[in-house]
């Protein structure tokens, strides 16, 4: 298994100057499109239970604790990989290591579609986690391995525009699956994507320049004093690193808090149909799209490589959305649609920034996957805490009266607001590095 996935020998050299340019735009650009599509797919697989946890929960299968169990397990195992496999990224066949990853997600997804136990849905989820976290860290490897420094902040943010493709095909198509054919069909139609996507991954994702007969394309790569293991080393003792990675934490917090409980919110609080509160969240994945695709460029050319200030202006956004989203009064739906265009344009930024980009940006290039993996493992084990606290507070902040289920929502506003507050001010401490 470990020679499965050993990063690919190097090949002799052997094209002229000119034909090696332009072998090598055409593999990086097939680099990056197979990994912005196959990271979306990823998350069809990842998000597919958020749409249907409303017909779960009315059609009596789980209660919202349970859900919020069981979507706790793939955070909480998403945490752990996301730091194992970022460390293991640095030194693996990314293709292999990603494809293979996909693969089983979309398996574990086929396998929830012909079942309603608890114990087995905890499991199967907490299994595709586990290789959900083999995803990102591939991705941000492949960047560091195949484009320059000074284009990576800009293909940085182009690429984290997959976890929006990958919402908006949830949020949209899934759901409309959903409403014709059953929850049980949201799984099924994500493993279908995922399998798709696998496919792609194997014949179009590349995993060193330098095994296909190209030079390394960074001057990381090319040192020989220091070993990728003492890389790492170093970026586990960078304190920058952690402070970016609680920063991260509670900004995963506010996007989970409405990638999970926003369409139950929307239906709950707000009286929405299914659909109608689908539709409404896949507004804030088509606008993240804008927001991710753009943070890169605009740090990038604007703030001449600076993440500090639009990180700033970001998280304040992303503030304000959410008070927009909790506070604001029901039955206008054009001002729920606001509060979630700020609120994909925001999160989608600081996906980019916070989620990797400012990490991967301190840190050295042979330890990519490093960096990504210590932000990761604490973004992920505060969604997946959010993902029990929302549960439990959303089935024992509501009663039922005359036959009428009524919630109160308090509490998940102060929860979900406050996260969002320290994320943008834990932001601000590493202010002079960023």
């Amino acid at each position: 298994m470990f020679q499965f996935f050993k990063k690919s020998a190097s090949k002799d050299i052997s094209l002229a100057e000119n034909a090696q340019k332009k072998y090598y735009k055409k593999l990086k650009w097939q680099v990056f499109i197979s990994a912005t599509l196959g990271y979306g797919f990823y998350y069809v697989c990842r998000l597919s239970l958020n749409v249907v946890k409303k017909p779960i929960v009315d059609a009596g299968v789980l209660t919202e604790s349970e859900l919020g169990i069981i979507g706790s397990a793939l955070f909480f195992s998403y945490a752990v990989g996301k730091l194992t496999n970022g460390f293991l990224a640095d030194h693996s066949n990314i293709k292999r290591f990603m494809a293979v990853g996909l693969l089983i997600s979309a398996l574990a997804n086929l396998i929830m579609g012909f079942t309603g136990a608890f114990l087995f849905f905890a499991i199967c989820w907490g299994v595709n986690g586990w290789v959900q976290s083999m995803g990102a860290p591939s991705c941000v490897v492949s960047l560091s391995r195949w484009y320059k420094d000074k284009e990576r902040g800009s293909f940085y943010g182009f690429w984290s525009t997959s976890h929006n493709i990958g919402e908006a095909l949830t949020y949209i198509l899934t759901a409309v699956v959903v409403s014709y054919f059953g929850w049980e069909w949201g799984f099924r139609a994500a493993a279908m994507v995922g399998l798709l996507g696998a496919l792609m991954i194997s014949l179009f994702f590349h995993d060193t320049p330098e095994s296909k007969g190209l030079p390394p394309v960074n001057k990381d790569f090319k040192k020989v004093k220091t070993s990728t293991w003492e890389e790492q080393k170093g970026v586990l003792k960078n304190l920058n690193v952690w402070i970016l990675a609680f920063a991260s934490a509670f900004m995963y917090i506010s996007r989970y808090a409405v990638n999970s409980w926003g369409p139950y919110y929307f239906e709950a609080a707000k009286g929405y149909t299914l659909t109608q509160a689908n539709s409404l969240v896949a507004i804030s994945a088509v606008f993240g799209i804008l927001g991710t695709a753009s943070s890169g460029f605009v740090s990038d050319k604007l703030f001449k490589g600076r993440r500090n200030a639009p990180a700033l202006i970001f998280g304040l956004m992303n503030v304000f959305a959410l008070s927009l989203f909790l506070l604001g009064p029901k039955n206008m739906w054009w001002l729920d649609a606001i509060s979630m265009v700020i609120f994909g344009l925001a999160i989608g930024a600081l996906i980019c920034y916070l989620g990797g980009l400012m990490a991967v940006d301190i840190a050295s290039k042979k330890a990519s996957g490093a960096a990504l993996g210590i932000v990761g493992i604490m973004s992920y084990a505060a969604a997946g805490i959010q993902d029990i606290a929302s549960g439990y507070l959303i089935e024992n902040n509501k009663s039922v009266i005359n036959g009428e289920t009524l919630y109160n929502f308090d509490t998940i506003t102060f929860f979900w607001i406050g996260a969002a507050i320290l994320s943008t001010l834990l932001a601000l401490l590493v202010w002079k590095k960023t």
